[in-house]
């Protein structure tokens, strides 16, 4: 006997695409740049990805169907000879899954940081009822 996975399990019904989901992040990820996540109140979150070395022009944080996606391009540095090279200054793409609700706010790059601000919104408790009809 297997054990059930998010498709397959019967009570979690539509969620098939979160396995997904976590299987292409997982899949993403290298480990370059290092970042944080914090809480930033009741709702907020920020992500803070370590880009030493990267310009405002050389970063693009894109939304593409719930998973933000933050890419690097550094400049060609010319005709530069280095005696010693300590500070990554490669092409990356690192990438989140957010969730429903889950909303950019915005993004600053200071002292070799970049900040992204999320905010959820808080989620709101729907009572349905559903008719039962006859099968008359």
């Amino acid at each position: 006997m297997s054990k059930p996975t998010f498709g397959t399990h019967p009570f979690l019904l539509g969620f098939d695409e979160l396995e997904r989901l976590v299987e292409r992040t997982a899949r993403a990820s290298d480990g370059y740049p290092p970042y944080n996540i914090e809480r930033t109140g009741e709702h907020g979150f920020r992500i803070t990805l370590a880009v030493a070395g990267f310009e405002e022009a050389d970063l693009e944080i894109t939304l593409e169907d719930r998973q933000l996606v933050v890419r690097g391009r550094a400049a060609d540095e010319g005709e530069r000879v280095w005696l010693h090279r300590g500070i990554a200054a490669r092409q990356f793409q690192r990438a989140f899954v957010l969730g429903d609700g889950v909303e950019v706010e915005g993004a600053k790059l200071r002292n070799g940081l970049l900040d992204i601000d999320l905010q959820r919104s808080a989620p709101e408790n729907v009572v349905t009822k559903i008719k039962i009809e006859s099968a008359r």
